[in-house]
């Protein structure tokens, strides 16, 4: 893995600290956030009949949608710290109880209920417990294959999104979309309560709250920055990156919905989009082990700019599916990259805190990415405005990413030069 320490150049490569316990560990995250993230998606497949069942607007019901991510973000980085002193395993436990409870305060149809059910409950009290924590609790269990292994349980977002989209849609179009929402309560509790209780553990000794305290207090640069710099920009360019992101994702099924595309078919060129993405991430995880956080991050980023630009092109059906199907590929290893990336620049022992900061203003940025689409459908009554908009905030992530990559090949040739000297 990259580090900035340069102990690879050194030629001291420590025991790897992965086990079978490690891969365990990541399976059973996959498994829980594979059911957790379909509490996220409600509303996505939702957004049409509830809006025509609350007489509420597009932007009223994706700015409660847009909550969720926001809460999720900020829940992070005050779960993130909480999960260290309490355990993973008691952090999850909450955030899936928060999500259940959520769902019912949500079914009730209120704005004021869908808004605190999104943005509290289902946001900052239940998923801002259960993602920033485990990808922080999986990042500590692996050094060398990190990268896959924090592609593989983000995954879990992917694996929910083929799931669940055709299974709401009927049963939104049958029971309607409240009782959907109560009997999906259901399915977080008995499907991750007894998950997290039995399997999650504390991550080994050494490798979490202590481990690496000597070396975040005498790096005083990265990539020959100010830490805290480099981690202004890297939030900077993930808002940049998940403003166009949210757009496909919240609106994809809403859009085929206007240009005459039924709604099932828009739920399952969703699923194909998450599929895609659930297969790709994998991909992209290799790609992190082999060159790193911030070249994936930047890889990713430009395909991604490419198929949200791909999307103002056609509104053919099967144009749609091969586009939403790129899309899925290119956006799919950007937020893991995030995380491998603060790992191979900052020490263990900062990863409590940096990596739920950098996830919540990606999350921020995909809350804004989905009430701004929203909005900007009310004024034009179309979606192309939105996904212009969208490849303009994506150039600029390339910009930001690009001056890293450039900070960090420079910062390696420089130390690579000083060795050989």
């Amino acid at each position: 893995m990259p580090d900035d320490t340069g102990q690879s150049l050194a030629g001291f490569r420590p025991a790897s600290i992965e086990s079978r316990e490690s891969w365990i560990a990541a399976g059973v995250t996959l498994a829980i956030l594979s059911v957790a993230y379909g509490s996220t998606l409600l509303i996505v497949v939702g957004l049409r009949p509830m809006e025509l069942d609350l007489g509420a607007s597009r932007s009223v019901l994706a700015l409660a949608g847009a909550l969720t991510w926001v809460g999720t973000g900020l829940g992070g980085i005050v779960m993130g710290r909480v999960a260290d002193r309490i355990g993973v395993r008691n952090s999850v436990l909450i955030g899936c109880i928060s999500v259940a409870l959520g769902l019912v305060l949500s079914s009730t149809g209120q704005i004021w209920a869908l808004y605190v059910g999104q943005g509290a409950l289902i946001g900052f009290f239940g998923m801002g417990a259960i993602y920033p924590p485990l990808v922080i609790y999986v990042s500590r269990r692996f050094d060398r294959r990190r990268g896959t292994a924090i592609a593989l349980i983000s995954s879990g977002q992917y694996v929910a999104g083929v799931i669940w989209p055709t299974v709401f849609e009927r049963l939104i179009a049958g029971p309607g979309w409240r009782l959907t929402y109560l009997a999906y309560a259901g399915v977080i509790l008995l499907g991750t309560l007894p998950l997290a209780a039995l399997f999650l553990r504390n991550s080994p000794a050494g490798i979490g709250v202590g481990a690496n305290r000597a070396a975040g207090r005498s790096r005083a640069r990265v990539l020959g920055l100010r830490p805290n710099t480099v981690q202004a920009i890297l939030c900077a360019a993930s808002v940049c990156c998940c403003v166009p992101m949210a757009i496909p994702q919240a609106h994809l099924v809403a859009f085929c919905g206007d240009i005459g595309i039924g709604a099932s078919t828009g739920a399952l060129m969703l699923s194909v989009l998450l599929g895609c993405a659930f297969f790709s991430r994998q991909f992209w995880g290799a790609f992190a082990d082999r060159y790193g956080g911030l070249k994936t991050v930047l890889a990713g980023s430009a395909c991604q700019a490419v198929s949200i630009g791909a999307f103002l092109l056609t509104q053919n059906e099967g144009g749609l599916f091969v586009v939403a199907a790129a899309y899925g590929f290119g956006f799919s290893g950007i937020i893991p990259a995030y995380v491998v990336a603060i790992r191979d620049l900052f020490p263990s022992a900062e990863a409590s805190w940096r990596v739920p900061l950098v996830l919540f203003t990606a999350m921020s940025g995909m809350a804004f990415g989905s009430w701004f689409a929203g909005r900007i459908y009310d004024h034009f009554g179309f979606y192309a405005p939105a996904f212009g908009s969208g490849v303009l905030f994506n150039l600029l992530n390339l910009v930001l990413v690009g001056f890293l990559v450039i900070r960090q090949s420079a910062h390696r040739r420089f130390v690579g030069e000083r060795l050989a000297a």
